[in-house]
């Protein structure tokens, strides 16, 4: 097999867009599919000084691991782990420019994986522009930040659920693959010795010809 390398520049598509004294904060959200002997590789421009987030998990393939390294502009590798299946790192932008984070799956030979990511720039603006000002909120604005805090909590929670279930389901399908074809082969060998038997059983029981010769006197 030969390897190669798939690059792919990748388009954020904001999560959440607010023009608040803060800024924006931005997001992706991918789940993409890893070829074997294959690494594909993500770029992100990031203001110093932001503090990023990366998440990633592998849904399905293999021992359900992956090679994950991420760099930044200068090429210094902020974040390198081998055959993880899934993991978190935070960190803040030391400089301006394009940061890379890579997948990798060259050390599998024949099995393709999927893999999912979540890579946050920014923190995320407050729900109010005058959020941070002296005076204390209303209730209703204590009430609206304690639900919107609670709405990203159950977001989160059912993005992980899910990946849970995918990757349980593609464990359950993989187990009762094999569960088939070893049914099958246990079938075949008990046809076999059954067959096998019978035809012992009955050269113990067949009758053997006997030849007479008569002698002349």
């Amino acid at each position: 097999f030969s390897s190669y390398h798939t690059t792919t520049r990748l388009l954020l598509v904001p999560v959440l867009w607010a023009q608040l004294l803060c800024g924006s904060v931005w997001g992706s959200e991918l789940t993409f599919e890893l070829p074997d002997n294959a690494k594909q590789c993500f770029y992100e421009d990031i203001i110093v000084g932001t503090k990023c987030t990366l998440e990633f998990q592998v849904v399905t393939g293999g021992h359900y691991d992956v090679d994950c390294r991420l760099e930044d502009p200068d090429g210094t590798v902020l974040y390198k782990e081998m055959k993880k299946q899934y993991d978190s790192f935070t960190f803040t932008a030391a400089k301006n420019g394009t940061y890379k984070f890579c997948f990798s799956n060259e050390f599998s030979t024949f099995t393709h994986k999927t893999v999912y990511f979540d890579f946050q720039v920014g923190d995320d603006p407050p729900l109010f522009p005058n959020e941070n000002r002296v005076t204390a909120l209303t209730q209703m604005e204590s009430a609206c930040v304690s639900i919107h805090e609670a709405l990203k909590s159950v977001i989160d929670y059912q993005t992980h659920f899910r990946l849970r279930e995918a990757q349980g389901r593609s464990r359950a399908e993989d187990l009762n693959t094999r569960v088939a074809f070893w049914s099958i082969g246990e079938a075949f060998i008990l046809l076999v010795v059954s067959i096998s038997q019978v035809v012992l059983l009955r050269s113990f029981f067949s009758d053997k010809k006997t030849t007479t010769t008569r002698v002349g006197s």
